[in-house]
């Protein structure tokens, strides 16, 4: 497999490893450190502590420099790159809310910022206390798997995760688990299947035997009951495998590991690393995804969403644009004659093409793209901007789940409808995807029935035209229950 070759499926799932464990890290944040929360009682996103809705905390802030330095096509196997990732964890680490207690003394105590540095204080912290095994080199290792996915770079890329969780942890528990953990992300990502016991076979074979048991222990509980405290690397890993098998959505893996109590955002961080490369990056919920946001670098401007999935496809590129300038352009082409139209059974709604962007009407303050968007082309008066996972092509390689994103995008169209928002709806041409997403809007909100919904938005596009796997998914769509 040549990375440059990924299929959009795959690419959505390297991105779901990296956006999935940032979702699982802010949902977690303000029920960390407090008891285990009962089945009956929601997950919410919501503020909590020191962390404002949809902040990621220190699993994903110290995950972002592995990223960048793979979106920029380095190489972590270079000492020089990982010292200059030791180096952004120094600089983030002086006015960052929170650092775990091992990583802060092992980073105060580098008399440099180099890796060498790291390892020698890893190892003078480990000797002092006794122990290294924490969870904090694991919660990080989402990105990780990115730059490894090209053909026979297993060893690699097990070597890898166990020379940076090495930069902190000294413990072998900690390299063992991560290497572990990053494999199977790799694994899932390219085949979209779950496997944790292959994985173990990088591991020297006196090695193997515990770690089969550590899991077979995993699937028979609940992420709550995992013996041990979830703050040591071993539980950790556990109580996040358990989530992942007890659920069979994105979603539902994250409020399953966020139950667990005590080190909640950690452990739904590195849950959602491996369930977001088996489910993909379109599995996040748009009531999740906007809020996402936190540290980007020093002098940076906090990153969201949109910014982590476009830096993971080019860390799964090798550091590439693809031939369209994708996903690093600030603009892309336009259709010749652009398309701006109400929508037929909502006026708060406009339809329309890429090139609409550039003549929005004033009162738009919301954009939902299902194509692929220059960083300028939005305008910066909307306040609120969307990107949605939606090819226009059929095959299993094109799209994960249709209906499930039909269903979260129509969703989202009408949160923003609710609070007062006047929506762009688009793709390229408003050709096959806006129709489509419309008339999913019409019938899931507006109580529309399929075939009128459809009928009566494509004939609202000059160029309207559903691809026969879209209108599918739009009548199989039921009303969604309003509270």
């Amino acid at each position: 497999m040549n990375p440059l070759h990924l299929t959009p499926v795959q690419l959505d799932r390297a991105a779901g490893a990296v956006l999935g464990s940032a979702a699982g890290d802010a949902l977690g944040a303000p029920y960390e450190f407090r008891p285990s929360v009962p089945d009956d009682v929601a997950i919410v996103m919501k503020a909590g502590g020191p962390w404002q809705l949809g902040e990621w905390t220190d699993d994903t802030s110290m995950a972002i420099p592995v990223l960048r330095a793979l979106a920029r096509g380095a190489s972590l196997d270079d000492e020089a790159v990982q010292g200059g990732i030791v180096a952004e964890w120094c600089d983030w680490a002086r006015t960052a809310k929170d650092v775990g207690i091992q990583t802060r003394q092992v980073l105060g105590r580098a008399t440099d910022a180099s890796a060498a540095a790291a390892r020698d204080a890893a190892r003078a912290v480990h000797d002092a206390t006794g122990r290294s095994a924490g969870n904090g080199s694991l919660m990080r290792t989402g990105p990780l798997a990115l730059g490894y996915l090209a053909d026979g770079r297993e060893a690699a890329l097990a070597a890898s995760a166990r020379s940076l969780s090495g930069l902190t942890h000294f413990e072998t528990d900690a390299g063992d688990a991560c290497a572990i953990w990053s494999l199977a992300i790799r694994h899932a990502i390219r085949t979209g299947e779950l496997d944790l016991r292959g994985p173990i076979d990088v591991l020297p074979a006196g090695r193997r035997a515990r770690w089969h048991e550590l899991i077979d222990t995993a699937e028979r509980l609940h992420p709550r009951d995992i013996p041990g405290s979830n703050g040591w690397v071993v539980a950790a890993l556990q109580a996040a495998w358990a989530a992942i098998v007890g659920a069979d959505t994105l979603a539902g893996v994250l409020e399953r590991a966020v139950r667990c109590g005590n080190d909640t955002d950690t452990v739904a961080a590195i849950a959602g690393s491996l369930a977001g490369a088996r489910y993909g990056a379109s599995a996040v919920p748009f009531a999740w995804r906007r809020h996402l946001h936190g540290w980007s670098g020093a002098d940076a401007a906090a990153l969201d969403a949109d910014g982590l999935v476009k830096l993971a496809v080019l860390a799964a590129r090798g550091g590439a644009n693809d031939r369209d300038g994708w996903p690093g352009g600030d603009r892309f082409a336009t259709p010749r004659t652009g398309t701006l139209v109400r929508h037929p059974h909502d006026d708060g709604v406009w339809l329309g093409d890429l090139r609409g962007l550039d003549r929005l009407p004033a009162d738009v303050s919301a954009v939902v793209s299902l194509c692929r968007v220059g960083a300028d082309q939005v305008p910066q008066h909307v306040g609120v901007h969307h990107e949605v996972w939606l090819v226009d092509k059929p095959g299993a390689s094109n799209n994960l789940d249709l209906d499930a994103v039909f269903a979260d995008t129509a969703d989202a169209i009408a949160a923003l409808r609710a609070e007062g928002h006047s929506v762009y709806l688009h793709c390229f041409e408003a050709r096959s995807r806006t129709p489509s997403i419309a008339a999913a809007y019409s019938v899931r909100h507006l109580g529309v029935p399929a075939t009128r919904a459809l009928a009566e938005v494509t004939a609202a596009l000059p160029h309207g035209a559903p691809q026969p796997w879209f209108t599918e998914v739009v009548e199989r769509m039921s009303v969604k229950e309003q509270a």
